[in-house]
């Protein structure tokens, strides 16, 4: 298989699991319902540096760390769950409303990047794809290792904010339909936060049974 080959399936491998719901996914969902599109692209840029040193444990080989001390690979699942349940647990306990200047009692910009780069780093679905599929793309036939990690990290960044922007934007827009219906606003901030504790106990719980 050529080198083109190869980044091609990496990138198909790739997208599936960006797109596929998950804790990142949720995470910007929510924060532009509730805080409208700025604040989830500032959750999607978290998630953008999340995924790049994501790219880079795979590359020193963190995957392969894992691989052989699968004893680490379970207090990232809970720790990623209780992080999930939390997040989730606070947004069903609040009473957002959409206004035309931002929503009431609204996180900031500056901590959705922070909370979406934290999400990222422990979210497990990223390390099921280092230990899975990292190693079988980084080979030393394709030139440098650094080379092709950073191809494959910018392509990881650019696909992130490909599908998490673009559902930040499409999200955001939909805020203006909110400001004059506040009770449907916070319905909107609870169910994401249900769903975003759901995923946290599935998590928790696909952890446990592994165990």
């Amino acid at each position: 298989m050529s080198y083109t080959e190869n980044l091609w399936l990496f990138f198909v491998l790739l997208f599936g699991i960006i797109a596929v719901p998950g804790m990142d996914m949720l995470f910007v969902l929510a924060n532009a319902l509730t805080g409208g599109r700025d604040r989830g692209l500032a959750a999607t840029g978290g998630i953008m540096l999340g995924g790049a040193v994501h790219t880079l444990n795979g590359a020193i080989g963190v995957g392969l760390l894992m691989h052989f001390v699968p004893v680490l690979f379970k207090p990232l699942l809970i720790a990623g769950a209780a992080c999930m349940a939390y997040i989730g647990v606070s947004l069903m306990r609040s009473s957002i409303t959409v206004g035309h200047d931002g929503p009431a009692g609204s996180r900031s910009a500056w901590k959705a990047f922070r909370q979406g780069l934290v999400i990222c780093l422990i979210n497990p679905k990223a390390y099921l794809f280092i230990l899975a599929v990292y190693p079988q793309f980084l080979k030393p036939a394709y030139g440098p290792i650094w080379m092709q990690a950073t191809v494959m990290g910018l392509l990881t960044v650019a696909t992130q904010a490909g599908i998490y922007g673009g559902l930040a934007i499409t999200a955001g827009r939909s805020r203006a339909l909110l400001i004059d219906n506040p009770q449907a606003t916070i319905l909107a901030g609870r169910a994401a936060g249900l769903l975003l504790f759901a995923v946290s106990v599935f998590t928790a719980w696909e952890g446990l049974r592994a165990a």
